[in-house]
């Protein structure tokens, strides 16, 4: 049995809309809705204040259409947008701190406040000219898959590069790189990263089985990360991309307030939830003065490859608004494209196994917005820095 549009929308109207005020497809409340290899793709548009208590109204769209005979799978999204791409208002802030105490009298008033990444509070890794966080306010956006091809993309425009895979409770590079095995160790002590694709890689997921849920508490995350960032035999790179685990908790702040990052990178998909998660993870970046390289918006439209047609399946620009909006560089778009991801599942990036693909060249490009505007901060950081002159 073939799956078709009519079909999936009639199992749709069987799913009461919020307050049971009929079906979410008479509501106006779904997407367009695309099929592809059986598999079924939707968002459903919800008032962003109730967001979060909407999640079962997603979850019962997607059960009742995995349920259709012939479905192989479902992608079904919640999307606050409003007509007109317009952000929702941003929440009010919270009453100011009470006043830090003054400066000493040696700090001399006005002077230019550096980046705290290149401040004498973190210590740098031997070796390491740069350090460039990948970050995303929420799982499921992609933001692995964006950091591994970032990085290839980096070594493609002939840098020496490194990947740390920091997120502990769910390691993505073993796969994503295809490498299998232990590292080896220096003296018993440090440890020999792994490599693949011209890449040296450090991950969880090299020291415990694929399948072994990662069940620890904030202090043993932070050693975790420690070990794997500072004793690690890393040699000479230019810049190692840490994927950073999603949201904004302790190993996230924790990263961001002892290592010394170049900046960030931030990815997002297009639609407002993501981006509302998204701009948490901005902030907390420039809480800790850490630059912000740049937003990347992923999955950001779908073209179908019997038809090429395209599809706005989660919307799109909406990551390009919000850059302009908080005046951050729009590094790019990457579309929601098959070849990216089944590439990932096999362990071949697409930067790394389509090199010559329309997709490959999006991300070597922004691979070099991300150096440029590494190279920026480095800029700023130094004309910072007040000389001192012997007369």
């Amino acid at each position: 049995m073939s799956v078709t549009k009519e079909i999936v929308t009639e199992r749709l109207k069987t799913v009461n809309g919020p307050d049971f005020t009929g079906n979410i497809v008479d509501l106006g409340m779904v997407s367009e809705i695309f099929i592809a290899d059986s598999k079924v793709f939707f968002s459903i548009t919800v008032p962003a204040a109730r967001a979060q208590e909407m999640e079962p109204l997603r979850a019962a769209a997607e059960r009742v259409v995995k349920a259709i005979p012939g479905v192989a799978g479902a992608v079904v999204a919640l999307t606050a947008e409003r007509k007109g791409g317009g952000m929702e208002a941003p929440v009010p802030a919270r009453p100011a701190p009470r006043p830090a105490p003054p400066a000493p009298p040696t700090a001399p008033r006005g002077a230019p406040h550096a980046p705290a990444s290149h401040s004498s509070g973190k210590r740098g890794v031997p070796g390491i000219e740069a350090i460039i966080a990948v970050a995303s306010g929420k799982g499921g956006v992609g933001k692995s898959t964006t950091a591994v091809n970032i990085a290839l993309g980096l070594a493609a425009n002939g840098l020496r590069v490194g990947v740390l895979d920091a997120d502990i409770y769910g390691p993505s590079m073993p796969r994503l790189l295809n490498i299998h095995g232990r590292p080896q160790t220096v003296d018993g002590k440090i440890l020999k990263p792994m490599e693949n694709y011209g890449l040296k890689v450090m991950s969880m997921g090299f020291l415990v089985d694929e399948e072994t849920p990662m069940i620890w508490r904030g202090p043993m995350v932070m050693s975790a990360l420690t070990q794997m960032l500072r004793e690690v035999e890393w040699g000479r790179l230019d810049v190692l991309v840490v994927d950073m685990p999603p949201g904004t908790g302790d190993a996230q702040l924790t990263m961001a307030q002892q290592v010394p990052l170049a900046g960030a990178v931030i990815v997002s998909t297009p639609q407002d939830l993501a981006l509302i998660d998204a701009r948490k993870g901005l902030n907390m970046f420039k809480k800790v003065d850490v630059p912000l390289l740049g937003i990347v918006e992923n999955m950001s439209y779908f073209v179908a490859p019997d038809t090429g047609k395209r599809y706005d399946i989660f919307g799109h620009g909406g990551a390009r608004r919000e850059a302009e909006r908080l005046g951050v560089t729009f590094l790019g778009e990457v579309p929601l494209e098959m070849g990216i991801r089944e590439s990932s599942d096999e362990g071949s990036p697409v930067v790394a196994s389509k090199p010559d693909s329309p997709e490959a060249k999006i991300y070597r490009d922004i691979a070099s917005k991300v150096w440029d505007r590494v190279n920026e901060e480095r800029g700023a950081a130094e004309a910072a820095v007040p000389s001192i002159v012997f007369e």
